[in-house]
């Protein structure tokens, strides 16, 4: 993009930066767009899972239902609790909806279509992952209140203890291919099983792998059975209980962001990213941010599915399961995984 605008007359300083907003934009509008259909569809899994309609008032088949709902806490007036930090309280839902978007420029939508095609963007997405916990436990201390601070706490336990079992998960998924650029791990993948299959996935060794990072990514994102910190049997809603208006509306923008974002890391990871699911010449006419938003999107469905079905954890079994079963089957597999490549001579 950066050639176009050079051929346009523009000095490269320039086009860079012209380029580069572009980019942005090219994420970021759609994404936040797909935020409110994807809130749409959640809510029509989930009533379909319930035998009942879903939305279906406003708009055509009610498509427009998530905006009425925008508009709604947009003209809401934003009530900031007297005995809050009001700074601190106003920044905590700008730092999780901010960080959910970095964490999207190092995703590879297609061979060559990337915003930031950097060598460490698996660790790039770890390090702004980890951030989102920060807006959350701004949120809860800055509220003042004590069921926003406890489930803060809860929110800050969780996402660490599962960020452990990912660190050692991901570190298969980087044995294997041998690099942390995504771009790399995604072309990694291709032919991968008897030279046709294309993911991870489909490789025996790392499927326990996947449905592991699978499951750890819902606690992570804070999702049902792990929504632990939202409650409202013991905390109302949470680290969000004292929010409205626009301020909790960042919060639900961001943690569905997240969860695409969690979707498109299952994808990109273990299951071909952009790459068909077969290594057949014409599957790849389909262009292949195609074939990554139907990963996406199946993967969305799988969370939504789990979320409508799956009764909630308590909290000792969540913890029990991030810090007894996932951390020592993960710590498990680096060692299976290392071993095997080091006596088929991968590394060589």
């Amino acid at each position: 993009m950066t050639a176009f605008f050079q051929s346009l007359g523009l000095p490269f300083e320039a086009a860079w930066l012209i380029s580069t907003i572009a980019g942005i934009l090219l994420i970021a509008l759609p994404l936040m767009l797909s935020v409110a259909m994807i809130i749409y569809v959640d809510r029509k899994i989930w009533a379909a899972m319930a035998l009942r309609r879903g939305p279906n008032v406003v708009g055509p088949l009610g498509l427009l239902q998530s905006f009425a709902d925008g508009l709604k806490v947009f003209l809401q007036e934003t009530i900031v609790p007297t005995a809050a930090n009001k700074g601190i309280f106003l920044i905590g839902p700008v730092v999780t909806f901010t960080v959910t978007l970095l964490a999207w420029a190092v995703i590879p939508f297609n061979s060559g279509a990337i915003l930031a095609d950097i060598n460490v963007g698996l660790l790039y997405v770890l390090a702004i992952s980890s951030l989102g916990v920060y807006g959350t436990i701004m949120a809860g201390w800055a509220s003042n209140s004590k069921y926003p601070f406890f489930s803060a706490m809860r929110a800050s336990a969780q996402m660490i203890s599962y960020e452990v079992s990912i660190g050692f998960i991901l570190i298969c998924v980087v044995l294997w291919a041998g690099s942390f650029n995504l771009g790399t791990i995604v072309s990694a993948q291709k032919g991968h099983v008897f030279g046709i299959l294309n993911g991870f996935g489909f490789n025996p060794l790392l499927f326990p792998m996947w449905v592991l990072f699978l499951i750890s990514g819902m606690a992570e994102t804070q999702r049902a059975p792990f929504d632990l910190c939202e409650a409202e049997s013991e905390l109302v809603a949470g680290y969000q209980t004292e929010y409205s208006s626009m301020a909790f509306a960042l919060f639900w923008l961001g943690e569905y962001g997240n969860v695409l974002l969690m979707c498109a890391l299952n994808a990109t990871l273990f299951w071909g990213g952009y790459l068909p699911p077969l290594d057949i010449p014409v599957l790849y006419a389909v262009p292949g941010v195609i074939w990554l938003l139907l990963k996406i999107f199946f993967f969305f469905f799988v969370f939504s599915w789990v979320k409508a079905t799956v009764p909630r954890y308590r909290y000792d079994q969540l913890m029990r399961l991030g810090w007894k079963i996932f951390l020592p089957l993960s710590l498990l597999f680096v060692f299976l995984v290392s071993g095997y490549l080091m006596a088929t001579g991968h590394f060589a």
